[in-house]
């Protein structure tokens, strides 16, 4: 059996376990068009340099004419099956070797903390997973493709990276001693590189509840390497008040819904709720869900059974021009768990969401804190011009005549109140007491499903 036949039989095994696994998607073979200078492959005849500094592995899939080739001082490039190099033919355009030469760019620009890099092996339509959960996470199996040639920076700090197990090469390393050695050989060090470390170990999840994912530490690096195409800025969400979920790097607009759960909680089967019986519905089509575990600090009046330092949050986010999807589906799940709680195994549930998209001026009480401020501050400004342009109109309108001051014994002559023709006594009529308003613009909701079957704000 080839090193490919192996790897699919390891992620059958890792299906049947229900082990997650990240799968590393660039690469730096030959063949590739993105690891070019012109973001093509060398035309027949062209001029070819590798850096001559940096350590690399090349695959090499097909036969390439050059003029000539610029090696690196460290490095390895391996031809597959009918693959080589020739020198150009005269035949050939010769338009293509007299232009700059093409340029293999650096191979040392892939980092392990950047979420665009990973692919996740169970990846579902309408589901993702936050920043940090794209990363592999300590009890992920890692796999590295057996069919292309890599190279992977391990951090920029001396940390230690912890997963379940690494497939590279077509061997599969769950022990730390056959990891470390792997790493020390010149094919180790040809892919791997940087201060970082990465170790193995035997701890998989088998919690039936989920497993916090344990990148929170290098999360500031992993938002580093995802906003640095943006200027290391994040872009600005198109709502007001939006939320920014556990282990996201940026704002985004939607729901959190978070549930604190008892031991009989499955992880797996709420997602696959989720996915067959809401995100299959027409109105939900425009949204995407992200289940997981994550940390969490324990709150009053925790329901009890809690599991007071973690809980599962439940990110609803809107990729569609129609906003309210995510809060009617938020809504639709407080309802689910007020019905179907006890048996799901969650013992309560809150809910956030993110206020009117931006340019809609026509949801009260939902405007960003800097318009608010802008109105108080207006009105502010109005009352005090007020109150300076009052006494000089009242003095005025007395000069002129048409205001008079009465004097005391004048206003004391003066009867208080007024009649009542019903009692016939002089009195003031006391105003009705305020009615209260049933409907509430908070966001927050609550719903505990073991000890009410209601909606209440929180």
């Amino acid at each position: 059996m080839g090193a490919l036949g192996r790897l699919l039989l390891w992620l059958q095994l890792c299906e049947l376990t229900r082990a997650a696994y990240k799968i590393w998607v660039p690469n730096t073979d030959f063949d590739t068009a993105d690891n070019w200078s012109q973001n093509r492959t060398p035309c027949a005849g062209a001029a070819v340099e590798f850096p001559a500094d940096q350590m690399v592995s090349v695959l090499v899939r097909e036969s390439h004419s050059v003029s000539d080739m610029l090696l690196p001082l460290d490095g390895e490039i391996v031809l597959a099956s009918g693959a080589g190099f020739s020198a150009p033919h005269p035949s050939l355009d010769p338009g293509c070797g007299s232009g700059a030469p093409a340029l293999f760019l650096d191979p040392d620009r892939f980092s392990w903390h950047d979420p665009r890099l990973w692919r996740s092996g169970d990846a579902a339509h309408g589901l993702f997973s936050v920043d940090v959960e794209r990363v592999p996470c300590r009890h992920d199996d890692v796999v590295f493709p057996p069919d292309v040639s890599f190279r992977v920076g391990l951090g920029p700090g001396a940390r230690t990276l912890r997963v379940h197990s690494v497939w590279a090469l077509g061997q599969n390393f769950t022990r730390n001693e056959d990891l470390a050695a792997f790493l020390a050989s010149r094919a180790g060090r040809l892919r791997f590189h940087g201060p970082g470390a990465l170790s193995v170990g035997p701890e998989a999840c088998t919690d039936p509840s989920g497993c916090v994912c344990g990148n929170t530490e290098v999360q500031p690096w992993i938002c580093a390497a995802l906003l640095q195409p943006l200027g290391d800025h994040c872009p600005p969400a198109a709502c007001h008040d939006a939320l920014r979920p556990e282990g996201q790097c940026c704002d985004l607009c939607g729901a959190i819904v978070s549930l604190t759960h008892g031991p009989a909680f499955d992880l797996e089967q709420y997602r696959a709720r989720l996915l067959h019986d809401f995100l299959t519905s027409p109105q939900y089509k425009e949204l995407q869900v992200a289940v997981s575990k994550v940390p969490r600090s324990p709150q009053p009046h925790e329901a009890m059974g809690a599991e007071a330092d973690t809980e599962i949050q439940v990110v609803l986010v809107e990729t569609g021009p129609e906003p309210g999807g995510a809060g009617r589906l938020a809504r639709a799940l407080l309802a689910d768990i007020a019905e179907h709680g006890e048996a799901l195994g969650v013992l309560s549930a809150t809910v956030r969401e993110s206020g009117a998209p931006i340019g809609d001026g026509s949801a009260v009480g939902l405007h960003p804190p800097g318009s608010r401020a802008k109105l108080v501050g207006g009105v502010a400004a109005a009352l005090f011009l007020l109150l300076l342009v009052l006494p000089a109109v009242a003095l005025l309108l007395h000069r002129t005549g048409r205001l008079r001051w009465r004097r005391r014994e004048e206003a004391a002559e003066t009867p208080l109140g007024f009649n009542n023709p019903v009692f016939n006594v002089a009195g003031s009529v006391e105003p009705p007491a305020p009615e209260v308003d049933a409907k509430s613009t908070s966001q927050s909701y609550f719903v505990n499903p073991l000890f009410s079957e209601t909606e209440t704000d929180a």
